[in-house]
């Protein structure tokens, strides 16, 4: 096919869609089947009906293919799990009684059984469950729920594409299984895992699937020989396979680096590349390796992963350049559009201008589709879109919004002095433990308490006005009067707050903070039902007054133990907003830092001893390339000490992080200079404290003993054996006791029953330390 051919076969695709709904439509029916108002039939129903809505949508859009497959009522990767019949032992009874309730058994766990561990998908913000796996796990195929969404689509007379998680990026994606050697090697289960791909793929196309993706994200990382042996060989076997669909294999993040060549040269029919950002990188190797003759290309050009609009005559430009390189080029985002809110233009309360310069979910479809037809029919048919995009682009990059001199100058004149603490670790230490008094095996928690119903009332209700600030002030006050009491009572030793005033870790400040906006309806899927609405980091940051200081003060006057101050750190600020792409991120980073750094100054001015500044985000926004690494880490980490160096010796600086792969960032977590630091560990069974002693990390470590994002209570006897487990790696002098993360999406009876058991068990094991 010449250039002038692939350009007219242009066709316009994405590779999934927001789940939600407009009004968290799917949230709201899970939560309501889990507390039994809502039927088993009743949530199917409302599932189906936002399936065929988004189809709709789609294909009403101009989307050519629309995909299936991607809808999922808490994970992808879990909907995988299901599809190869890698069940957990301890979820088969659950799974055989039913299917739905033993589908969240694996992801929420229940009283009973302990859910399958949780941690973030690449470098976003979206967590997976993780497979477990062992050398006898028995695959077997269930493609019922894949087979049933595309013959939805069929049904409603569209074009459709199942999309799949790749058997490679599974594998790579597992763990071994409890029990399991922990140098077991999921990926060696490839030639079992194979046949049950070949079958699920026979069964699709006996549905009707033309073409099938098999997204294989994992591929844009680092890989070892072995694994990339393992991708040629798996494409080799099912590009064989006689009774299958044509396949696409696709990739996104990141550039594939070495496996382009292997998945150039498979024998399947297409593949789909990620041009936006750092796989921009992707196009000179496609080029170098001869393209892909013969073959279908799906051009990521839109990105999936941030709210801008695009630059339309750069994307043709790109678009242009992929036509000597493919026998058919067609037009996509980047990645799922799960990563997005749905619709920019519900944000009746951004500034008309400024909502021009952004594209949610349906934006950035409708921009799929004219840059498809822009390459199909050429620039002429779409001249009033180009136009109307060089106009709203330049009104960005003029707006005073985005350039802030003064803030600029402070930046410019941080020095190295300006992010290192006064004095070492160990003097600073000494001045701590002489201050606060704690105990061994200290207790606390991370930050926020449940958000009850009525918390939630009240700030809509002076959202609309039924109540005024005083009366919601009010409600404030007797919240956190109800969290300091319950904490002493329990016998917890560093108290927290509870932040019943905050919405959310990074909005709540980004309302307060110049540069940031907020919107009302720009919900993305987190995990399972948590969803979020990332603020936009639009232009230069600065805190023009205090943010914490009131309600931190308020509680410590309510109690004589130590009360937290908490604040969210500048990369996670960074990570869970959808950021700037005008400048980098470094120096982003320095200005939200900088206001930080008045923050954490002012709370220690106010007489708050012990300020925790959170970083969940730090391993997650890692790039996903080795050699991108470096220079990530030395930023990032400078943030943090930026924010956190300005306070004496005696104040003492927690961080907190949760749900992510840690042990290749141990160095980092350690140049980040705290004085503690709280982690994920319950899930993994204290993997991180294992971590943390390999490294000989020299600094005190809260390894959570209490999974948070599970409704089940733990034991005491259970949290006790975890916190042993943790003194086998952290010397009780340096361990903390805490859960993994905050309470906020807990209800009280499990918080209360959850904590008191906590507190019960660091005094257990505190009793059986020697006697110093």
């Amino acid at each position: 096919m010449t250039a002038k051919s692939a350009a007219a076969a242009a066709r316009a695709t994405v590779y999934g869609y927001p789940r939600q709904g407009p009004n968290r439509e799917l949230k709201k029916a899970i939560e309501g089947y889990w507390k039994g108002r809502v039927t088993a039939d009743a949530l199917h129903a409302t599932a189906a009906e936002l399936r065929r809505s988004n189809r709709q949508q789609l294909a009403d859009a101009g989307i050519h293919e629309v995909p299936t497959g991607d809808f999922s009522y808490y994970d992808h990767v879990l909907d995988t799990t299901v599809m190869v019949g890698a069940i957990p032992e301890r979820h088969r009874n659950a799974v055989e009684a039913d299917a739905t309730d033993g589908y969240f058994a694996m992801a929420r766990g229940n009283q009973d059984v302990a859910p399958l561990e949780m941690t973030k998908w690449f470098d976003t913000n979206y967590h997976y469950l993780v497979p477990e796996l062992g050398p006898d796990t028995v695959f077997t195929a269930d493609s019922a729920k894949q087979v049933g969404e595309l013959k939805e689509a069929l049904a409603q007379g569209l074009t459709a594409r199942p999309v799949l998680v790749g058997p490679v990026t599974y594998l790579l994606l597992a763990k071994p299984a409890p029990g399991v050697a922990v140098d077991f090697e999921p990926l060696t289960l490839l030639d079992r895992l194979l046949p049950v791909y070949a079958e699920v793929l026979a069964d699709l196309r006996a549905a009707g699937a033309e073409w099938v993706q098999l997204d294989e994200p994992a591929l844009v990382q680092d890989r070892t020989p072995a694994e990339l042996n393992a991708a040629e060989r798996a494409y080799r076997d099912l590009g064989a396979l006689t009774d299958r669909p044509r396949l696409l294999v696709a990739s996104y993040f990141d550039r594939l680096g070495d496996a382009l060549p292997i998945l150039a040269q498979a024998p399947v029919e297409g593949l789909a590349l990620d041009f936006t950002d750092a796989a921009a990188a992707n196009l000179d190797a496609l080029a170098a390796v001869g393209g892909l003759p013969g073959k279908r290309l799906v051009a990521g050009v839109v990105n999936g992963r941030n709210i801008w609009i695009n630059d339309l005559q750069k994307s043709l430009s790109t678009l242009g350049t992929l036509l000597g390189l493919a026998d058919r080029v067609d037009v996509a985002a980047s990645c799922s559009l799960l990563h997005v809110p749905l619709d920019a233009s519900a944000e009746k309360d951004v500034d008309p201008q400024i909502l021009r310069w952004l594209a949610f979910a349906r934006q950035k479809t409708a921009e799929v589709v004219t840059l498809a037809k822009g390459l199909a029919q050429g620039t002429d048919a779409i001249t009033g879109e180009l136009s109307a995009n060089r106009a709203d682009l330049a009104s960005r990059a003029s707006s005073p919004l985005t350039r802030d001199p003064a803030v600029r100058a402070r930046a410019a004149a941080v020095t190295d002095a300006d992010a290192r603490r006064s004095q070492p670790y160990a003097e600073r230490t000494a001045a701590q433990r002489a201050h606060l008094r704690l105990p061994l095996l200290p207790t606390t928690t991370i930050g926020s308490f449940p958000q009850t119903g009525e918390l939630r009332t009240a700030r809509a209700d002076l959202r609309a006005g039924r109540i005024d600030t005083a009366g919601y002030e009010e409600r404030i006050k007797a919240e956190i009067q109800e969290v300091i009491s319950f904490q002493e009572k329990t016998g917890i030793d560093v108290l927290v707050h509870g932040e019943p005033e905050r919405n959310d870790m990074v909005q709540y400040f980004a309302e307060q903070l110049t540069g940031y906006l907020a919107t009302q309806h720009g919900w993305v899927q987190s995990y399972g039902t948590r969803y979020v609405r990332p603020p936009i980091l639009a232009g230069d940051i600065s805190r023009p007054e205090p943010m914490t200081v009131r309600w931190t003060t308020y509680a410590q006057s309510l109690s004589d133990r130590p009360v937290k101050g908490m604040l969210t750190g500048p990369v996670t600020m960074l990570a869970w907003s959808f950021v700037r792409d005008d400048q980098p991120l470094g120096a982003t980073a320095r200005q939200v830092a900088l206001a930080l750094r008045d923050e954490v100054n002012d709370l220690e001015a106010a007489g708050t001893s012990v300020i925790q500044v959170d970083e969940p985000a730090l391993r997650e926004t890692l790039p996903l390339r080795a050699a991108d690494r470096d220079a990530y880490l030395a930023w990032a980490t400078e943030a943090f000490r930026l924010s956190t160096s300005g306070v004496r010796p005696d104040t003492q600086i927690h961080t907190h992080m949760c749900y992510a792969e840690f042990g290749d960032i141990v160095q980092a977590i350690d140049d980040l200079d705290a004085d503690v630091i709280s982690l994920e560990a319950a899930r993994s069974h204290m993997q991180v404290a294992r971590e943390l002693a390999a490294h000989g990390y020299p600094r005190e470590a809260g390894p959570g003993v209490y999974d948070i994002h599970s409704p089940r209570v733990p034991s005491a006897d259970e949290a006790a054996d975890l916190l042993r487990t943790g003194l086998k790696a952290i010397p009780a002098e340096r361990l903390w006791v805490n859960p993994d993360c905050g309470l906020k999406t807990r209800a009280w009876p499990e918080t209360r029953a959850s904590l008191e058991n906590l507190v019960a068990a660091a005094r257990t094991v505190r009793s059986e330390l020697p006697a110093s």
